[in-house]
């Protein structure tokens, strides 16, 4: 049988659809390589949200189109984002590209190499409204963490985003579906379930009830015997309810960690953003958080430059931030997206907007500095991640660090650590934003 090597870009959400996908190959009697060289199929799953990301995107086909014609590898296959919503450019302006599937045709991955080792072109784009098929993964995360998706699609219909024109309207998984899924990458030695979705919050929402279950979803995932940590991503401001907090708080396997996409804080631009809430909103539910849920880490995303944003606007965004000090900030300049409302108003000039970003990453880089100042000497539990070979030291996350986007901890040991267990840490220094500190002996 041929070999296939897969290529994953964007979001932890596109890694898991790529996973599926390797394990249906796999399934299928296909060897699936751990690189692409000398592949018989390589599939590039793309990332289409924001331009940097379709930069990418594009680059990647490019390079596989370079290594397609020294004779490298044979054919490719782009799936995702970026070919469910650029279908027709792919196929006139990109002949290095042999076949293409939408994110509505997943389950479709087996009989597209198929047909593209017959010398078939492919070209499947099903509903992006399909249900989700369950099917196994093959992870591409280190054995002790792994993502696990609870829905598919978003009903918020943001006015600068794309993504409910590119993967539908909002589906929760059947809860039963998501728990043997976990009970299966527990019982595989993952230690760390990363839960994401477009918005987990929403979950449950679109069944008959019309009820949020997040709350329930998260006590039955604590339940499952092997994991330790579980940490919950993507949450919207306006769905998080005091059933959830009180399950937050409670549930030790929870970590006390809380990704709140807020966007801006400004009422006039979250309006036009058509998101629910404002700064006063916004302010009671941090300030409701922190008092109920002690220890809790707060990581947020905005962006700059968006249709309606002054110079009025933006200081009242960097006035909020300094005084909210959430812990985790990342900034993004406004990219307008062709075919979303935004993108027809009037928005602030790119360079601006890239400069206001940079403004509010200095702003959140003096927050991290009084962060790390205050975790020296503390004694942390951190979960071993890997060695690094440069560094020649093993590296971790605490719970308030999440795999790739967070910060890492550096550790000092006098004995080799064990990727995926968890050591106690005593912080006694810092480096380029990240702590280091030196493991404790039973």
């Amino acid at each position: 049988m041929a070999n296939v090597g897969f290529i994953s870009l964007g979001c932890a959400k596109n890694q898991v659809d790529c996973e599926r996908m390797m394990y249906r190959v796999q399934e299928a009697g296909f060897t699936v390589q751990p690189d692409v060289l000398h592949a018989d199929v390589v599939v590039i799953n793309t990332c289409g949200f924001i331009d940097s990301a379709k930069a990418e995107a594009i680059d990647f086909i490019l390079q596989m189109g370079q290594l397609k014609q020294q004779g490298l590898i044979g054919k490719i296959l782009v799936t995702g984002c970026l070919s469910q919503r650029y279908q027709q450019e792919i196929i006139k302006e990109m002949p290095e590209v042999d076949g293409i599937l939408g994110t509505g045709s997943y389950t479709e991955i087996v009989p597209a190499i198929e047909s593209l080792l017959n010398n078939k072109a492919v070209s499947d784009f099903a509903s992006i409204d399909t249900p989700e098929q369950e099917c196994g993964r093959i992870l591409t995360t280190p054995e002790h963490y792994a993502y696990i998706k609870i829905a598919e699609g978003c009903d918020n219909r943001c006015s600068y985003c794309i993504i409910p024109y590119l993967r539908g309207k909002y589906r929760s998984r059947q809860m039963d579906d998501i728990l043997y899924e976990a009970r299966v990458l527990a019982a595989n030695g993952v230690k760390e379930l990363l839960v994401v979705a477009q918005d987990t919050s929403r979950y449950g929402t679109d069944f008959a009830e019309h009820k949020r279950l997040l709350p329930e979803l998260l006590r039955r995932l604590c339940e499952v015997e092997g994991l330790e940590w579980i940490r919950i991503h993507y949450t919207y401001p306006d769905e998080i309810d005091d059933e959830l907090i009180e399950v937050i708080a409670s549930q030790p396997k929870i970590v006390k960690y809380l990704d709140i996409p807020i966007q801006h804080c400004n009422s006039k631009i979250l309006k036009l953003m058509n998101r629910r809430g404002d700064e006063k909103f916004l302010r009671e539910l941090f300030a409701k958080l922190r008092q109920r849920i002690p220890g809790l880490i707060l990581r947020t995303s905005v962006i700059t430059g968006l249709p309606g944003e002054g110079e009025e606007e933006f200081n009242e965004l960097c006035a909020f931030l300094k005084e909210q000090r959430l812990e985790r900030v990342g900034a993004f300049p406004f990219s307008p997206e062709e075919g979303t409302p935004a993108a027809e108003m009037e928005f602030v000039d790119s360079e601006v907007a890239q400069l206001r970003a940079q403004q509010v990453e200095l702003i959140q880089s003096r927050i991290m500095d009084d962060y790390n100042a205050s975790m020296q000497g503390k004694v942390v539990q951190v979960l071993v991640d890997g060695f690094d070979e440069e560094m020649e030291q093993f590296y971790g996350r605490t719970y308030a660090d999440s795999p790739e986007i967070d910060s890492r901890v550096w550790l000092a040991s006098q004995d080799a650590l064990t990727e995926g267990s968890f050591v106690n840490v005593r912080i006694d220094g810092v480096a380029d934003g990240e702590l280091s500190g030196y493991v404790l002996e039973d």
